[in-house]
């Protein structure tokens, strides 16, 4: 999955993005969670760093594929 995929699946779940820091973007969440999504294009996200923004964003990885 993209960084720019799991914006939008983010945005499903009522996350707003905040502001954009060069190519990292910072959402914040319906509960006032901070989550921070890095995209680079194209490339897909890396397990480990798709497993920390799931866990800043408070859901599981299945729950973010499914969307």
């Amino acid at each position: 999955m993209t960084g720019l995929q799991v914006v939008r699946k983010l945005q499903k779940l009522g996350f707003v993005v905040d502001h954009v820091t060069g190519s990292h973007y910072i959402l914040i969440g319906p509960e006032r969670q901070r989550t921070v999504v890095p995209v680079h294009g194209a490339r897909n996200l890396r397990r480990g760093t798709l497993h920390a923004i799931c866990k800043q964003a408070g859901v599981t990885e299945e729950e973010l594929r499914r969307l």
